[in-house]
């Protein structure tokens, strides 16, 4: 099974935290869909695996019209095999789910929206410079339950000036809508954004390590109270409601990256298409699709098995460690996984390495101490 990807880069406004490639001029957005499309005809022979994932990402897909979006679809059906009833995820922000447009997606071939809430809360709201308000993302989930059985929301924490209380009160409202899935991420402060520049000058204090870490724990004990599994380090979902196309990451399955800045993955090597629309738009006139490719290391395929198995419920397998990689590489685990399990951060299970839950919070650190940087 496989999985595609098509990247939307558009967005109505600029997030002060994000650092995804994306345009705020729509200017293109017709001719861009249409190399969408053209991209997707020119590698129909990548994937010769049954398709299982469609996913929408960004950017803002919510600013394809629907006529659009079924367009694309339309077009992964007719140059691949697709299976009886994929999994297709539409990102979506909650300006762009007015009643009317949830009720027409779910018409349309859409059966998981994806919604960047991020907060309740109108300081946050503001402060990240979202396109939406509290009262615009608490009706679109009102609205999408409705018509909609598979929705998943994002929510920030570790925000400044969030205290722990204000942090469980977003997940309850959350969870008062009866979503089955929730992703949530720390506000993390890349290089050139505008929180980076905000910060620097003063205006907005600096998120905290340790705030993080308590909310991300009040976040776990709270949504395994509620009865949803914590399948990945970022990832909750009720039984049957885990992300098929974020789960065909984590567990090494090929997937096809479309649009500009889309990352493919075909188990032995990783490619990437060019981050500039202007350059993505020119060379797919010109029947070129501009990417670049890099083949895996065997030290490579080891060290990104490491940090996605850890990152999941799945843990890092002995077995196909010694199997794929030989004794060495797994000689090598061990040994480097020796102060994480006696510090109650790792444990072995079943011949499967996986964090604890002291651990869990510290994954990404503990698997780059995992992780074999020579060749013998």
């Amino acid at each position: 099974m496989a999985g595609i990807y098509i990247h939307i880069p558009f967005c109505k406004q600029a997030c002060h935290y994000c650092d995804f490639h994306f345009s705020t001029s729509m200017k293109k957005k017709d001719e861009m869909v249409l190399a969408l499309a053209k991209e997707i005809r020119m590698r129909k022979s990548e994937i010769v695996e049954m398709v299982e994932t469609i996913y929408f990402g960004g950017g803002t897909p919510s600013v394809l019209t629907n006529t659009e979006i079924e367009f694309l679809i339309q077009t992964v059906y007719d140059h691949f095999e697709v299976i009886e009833n994929p999994e297709i995820t539409l990102e979506a922000n909650p300006d762009d789910l007015p009643e009317e447009r949830i009720v027409a997606l779910s018409e349309t071939p859409i059966n998981r929206l994806s919604i960047g809430v991020q907060s309740f809360f109108e300081d946050d709201l503001k402060m990240m410079n979202r396109a939406h308000n509290s009262a615009e993302a608490k009706n679109a989930l009102q609205m999408a339950t409705r018509y909609f059985d598979n929705i998943s929301i994002d929510l920030i924490y570790g925000i400044p000036n969030m205290t722990n209380e204000m942090w469980l009160q977003n997940i309850k409202t959350a969870l008062s809508f009866g979503i089955p899935h929730i992703s949530s991420y720390a506000l993390t402060v890349e290089p050139k954004t505008a929180l980076k520049k905000l910060i620097q000058t003063g205006k907005i204090a600096e998120p905290r390590d340790d705030v993080a870490q308590e909310h991300f724990q009040i976040l776990v004990d709270t949504l395994q109270e509620s009865g949803f599994i914590h399948y990945e380090l970022s990832n909750f979902g009720k039984e049957n409601f885990f992300s098929k196309n974020n789960s065909g990451y984590w567990l090494g399955k090929k997937y096809l990256g479309i649009g500009p800045s889309a990352h493919s993955y075909d188990g032995i090597s990783r490619s990437w298409n060019s981050a500039n629309n202007s350059i993505y738009l020119k060379s797919l006139n010109e029947n070129i699709i501009p990417s670049e490719r890099e083949i895996l290391s065997v030290n490579d395929q080891y060290n990104e098995y490491v940090m996605t198995g850890l990152r999941t419920i799945w843990g890092v397998s002995m077995d196909r460690i010694e199997n794929e990689f030989g004794v060495k590489y797994l000689d090598y685990l061990l040994k480097q996984s020796q102060k994480f399990i006696a510090d109650d951060l790792l444990s072995i299970e079943n011949g499967m390495l996986k964090a604890t839950k002291k651990g869990k919070f510290l994954t990404d650190g503990i698997a780059s101490n995992l992780f074999r940087l020579r060749k013998d």
